[in-house]
């Protein structure tokens, strides 16, 4: 199947600049923590053991979701331990800790075992430090949770590094307060739904387009209905702290991101908070396939559905389109 030369082409014939959900460049798509938020028990008559407070943390695995759909090369990357800084950055002002560094193979093409982007936080005196660096400037004096930073470098093999694509995960480290709060843990997927016309909707089958012989197969200038069928679970209550000593309850909102090489989406992000009458906003979109004449021969086109909680969960899925003129 044509990808490539099919992405480039189809990008030459457009007459404006392509949505920010047509990914045609290197780009980190994602990132993911695992847990994403850990919750701890101490003492508020007495300052915190550091020991006490480690023993508590299990390590925490951050992964990444890149892709590179235009160019075959291998990527290097750089995960950086840090003080949440202005926009979501690392404080250039404070102490940096190095996690992880290597190169994979493209991540678009080669087996799944050689594109892992991952690096494991542990729970040390690294840590530590980012987390009591971070306690000492909060007025709310770490409340609602001491959160902090994994950035994310990427760029190509021997490509310029002023060239690079920077990302960054926001984790959180929150006391059991109240003593019901339990940690958020990652939304998930049963599925995801896809309806052409008035036809019954078909499971996507998850997997990147290299990962598929026969995806599904759809017209040129199609559109494609995709909904998510969220898990029975995906959607987690869970309390806070009030400043007067009380807590109050929620119920997770969930959004929705969804990304392809090629054609375009009726909303790129679906989903969100409940509006005033409680209702949930619309999670599903609209696939347009691109036209017949921005194809040479069938093309499969890569899409991307990326899952995420206002509480720093997210899950990402992908799967794949073939486009027949």
């Amino acid at each position: 199947m044509i990808r490539l030369a099919a992405i480039l082409a189809i990008a030459a014939g457009c007459t404006s600049f392509p949505d920010e959900d047509i990914v045609l460049d290197l780009r980190v798509l994602a990132m993911s923590a695992t847990p994403p938020e850990q919750v701890v028990t101490i003492d508020l008559s007495a300052r915190p053991d550091p020991a006490e407070l480690l023993a508590q943390l299990a390590p925490t695995e951050v992964c990444a979701l890149i892709t590179d759909p235009v160019l075959d090369r291998r990527i290097r990357y750089r995960f950086t331990l840090c003080v949440y800084g202005d926009s979501a950055r690392c404080d250039p002002e404070l102490p940096m800790t190095p996690l992880a560094a290597g190169i994979v193979e493209d991540p678009d093409t080669a087996p799944r075992s050689q594109t892992q982007i991952c690096a494991s936080v542990a729970p040390n005196g690294n840590l530590l430090g980012i987390l009591t660096e971070t306690l000492e400037s909060d007025r709310f004096a770490g409340l609602g949770g001491v959160d902090y930073l994994v950035s994310l470098t990427v760029g190509g093999e021997d490509e310029d590094p002023a060239l690079d694509e920077h990302a960054a995960k926001t984790l959180r480290v929150a006391p059991r307060i109240p003593v019901s709060r339990e940690p958020n843990i990652n939304p998930t997927l049963d599925g995801i739904d896809a309806t052409l016309g008035d036809a019954e909707p078909v499971r996507l089958a998850i997997g990147r387009c290299a990962d598929q012989p026969q995806p599904l197969e759809i017209p040129a200038n199609a559109r494609l209905e995709l909904m998510p069928i969220e898990s029975a679970t995906a959607r987690e209550t869970y309390v806070v702290p009030t400043l007067d000593g009380r807590s109050m309850m929620f119920t997770e909102s969930l959004t929705y991101q969804w990304l392809a090489t090629a054609g375009g989406f009726s909303q790129g992000s679906t989903g969100g908070t409940r509006d005033s009458f409680g209702n949930i906003p619309e999670l599903f979109t609209e696939y347009r396939a691109p036209n017949a004449n921005d194809l040479d021969g069938p093309t499969d086109i890569q899409l991307w559905i990326v899952q995420r909680d206002e509480r720093y969960g997210a899950t990402w899925y992908e799967s794949c389109v073939r486009v027949v003129p």
